[in-house]
């Protein structure tokens, strides 16, 4: 696909095939086949089967694990210079074929293209970021009485990366660029709902000239996830996904005492002040259409407080009732379809159920929307009003466009309902009174806090992660680097 400005715009090509290459990359080397059979791929904007694609197995584990162990020695010798080199190269050509990127999200998970474009032409990548962290992450000395003692750092060794699917192309970036700086060698695992974004990333690593095996692309099922996991020379396995997943993940770790780093879901809450910036609160709250909700740090809960509840619920009908559904290619479009099918049919079971149960009113979508959509994977953007805190709709992840207000009177009534979720991955506050918005940010039970509008996460400078059931480990900044690195001590006897 031809290389696009920022501003072009990306249209939906005749053939998909050109852009959804299929293959798995084991050891520098492109297989047409696997041992995990084949599946189809069906584009969510259409119901229609775009491509056909092989799936790995448990023989392809243990050839890229064991190419990845060869390929380990090499790379974690590499001159700092070449290894910042290779992962500014990275970087570069993200931007480089961001229009491409972008085209293929559109298709293997239906995010609008213009929003994706503007994602991957703008701002720093994780693999600029990291390059710039590899001479200056060194060990600590310490002189000491007859001796000196020095701490090395070392990367883990080999990362089993095992991905979910909604952010493809971010969810590689915080895993396997901070795992390469640290000198480590890795195996992606994308998922099998959108493999594409992985495989294209997988031959750019080749064009910016890291060694064969340095990296490896396995798409499969979770049957290729368990193999990793369970692998007794994979080192550490960086899991992004669901906590039910993940519970799977640590029982199948757990024999081997495999360190983990996961980041989950979460069901962040957005607390609404009377002093607030109104307007910056619902603009945020606008995020339950970005990606069609499927987001682990997107607003989905409102907690509104009584003195301007009415004004904030009229802005937000208004608001995300504004929002154009549709093909992810067309450049007004600024939400589309669900990942698929399955996901479309979940979400408006708990849209049902909260209307059978009286969770809360239902004042904005709550359906399927008919005529040139109806054979998408689209549920139209959601508002619930007055919704019980307690119930399954303010408490549970939905991972689609479906946003959950409530009522609150008192301060500490609104940081209780907030921590009232199993998860705790990011939360909001909306206030001018800097005294409150400190107090409330460190009350929330969350690894992240946004407050006056700024989103979570902040970018590849600052360390993100969850507490409780949203995980547990950090991506981004110097924390996401140590997670990949290990830390050995040095006593070296000297004499006086």
């Amino acid at each position: 696909m031809p290389r696009r400005s920022a501003m072009a715009v990306i249209t939906r090509p005749a053939d998909p095939t050109d852009l959804l290459r299929p293959g798995i990359l084991v050891g520098g080397q492109w297989r047409d086949t696997g041992t995990g059979g084949q599946r189809e791929h069906v584009d969510p904007g259409t119901g229609r089967v775009q491509q056909v694609f092989a799936l790995a197995g448990a023989a392809e584990v243990a050839d890229a694990v064991a190419a990845a162990r060869a390929a380990l020695p090499g790379w974690r010798r590499w001159p700092t210079d070449r290894r910042r080199e290779v992962l500014t190269r990275l970087g570069d050509l993200i931007r480089a074929n961001a229009a491409e990127f972008a085209a293929i999200n559109a298709l293997e998970v239906g995010t609008p293209a213009a929003l994706s474009l503007g994602r991957y032409t703008t701002g720093q990548t994780f693999f600029d970021y990291y390059a710039g962290w590899l001479d200056k992450a060194t060990g600590d000395s310490l002189r000491m009485p007859g001796a000196l003692d020095l701490t090395l750092l070392e990367p883990v060794g080999v990362v089993g990366a095992i991905l979910t699917w909604n952010h493809p192309l971010a969810n590689i970036q915080t895993t396997v660029a901070p795992a390469l700086a640290a000198g480590c060698t890795v195996i992606v695992k994308p998922p099998e709902q959108a493999p594409f974004a992985a495989l294209r990333f997988g031959r750019m690593c080749a064009e910016a000239g890291l060694p064969p095996g340095v990296v490896n692309v396995l798409p499969g099922g979770p049957a290729v996830g368990d193999a990793l996991v369970r692998h007794p020379d994979i080192d550490k396995i960086g899991f992004v996904g669901g906590p039910a997943t993940a519970s799977r993940i640590q029982a199948a770790a757990a024999p081997t005492l495999k360190p983990l780093l996961l980041e989950l879901g979460g069901k962040s809450a957005s607390l609404v002040f009377p002093d607030a910036d109104l307007d910056r609160a619902c603009r945020l709250a606008l995020l339950i259409t970005a990606n069609s909700g499927q987001g682990c740090t997107i607003p989905t809960r409102m907690f509104v407080h009584d003195d301007v509840y009415d004004q904030v619920l009229d802005r937000l009908v208004d608001g995300i009732g504004a929002v154009t559904v549709g093909d992810p290619f067309d450049p007004a479009v600024r939400m589309g379809p669900l990942i698929d099918a399955a996901a479309r049919d979940r979400v408006v079971g708990v849209i049902d159920r909260a209307r059978r149960d009286g969770a809360g009113d239902l004042v904005l979508g709550g359906h399927r929307p008919g005529g040139e959509l109806a054979d998408g994977c689209y549920v139209a953007p959601t508002v619930f009003s007055d919704v019980d805190p307690h119930s399954e709709l303010a408490t549970e992840e939905i991972f689609g466009p479906v946003l959950s207000v409530c009522r609150f009177h008192e301060e500490a009534e609104a940081v209780e309902a907030a921590n009232a979720s199993r998860y705790g991955l990011a939360g909001y506050v909306h206030t001018r009174d800097v005294d409150r918005a400190l107090r409330v940010a460190s009350a929330l039970d969350v690894g992240n806090v946004g407050v006056n509008g700024a989103g979570a996460p902040a970018g590849p400078f600052a360390p993100f992660g969850g507490v409780k059931q949203s995980g547990y480990g950090k991506v981004g900044g110097l924390a996401g680097l140590l997670e990949f690195s290990r830390i050995k001590n040095v006593l070296l006897a000297v004499d006086e």
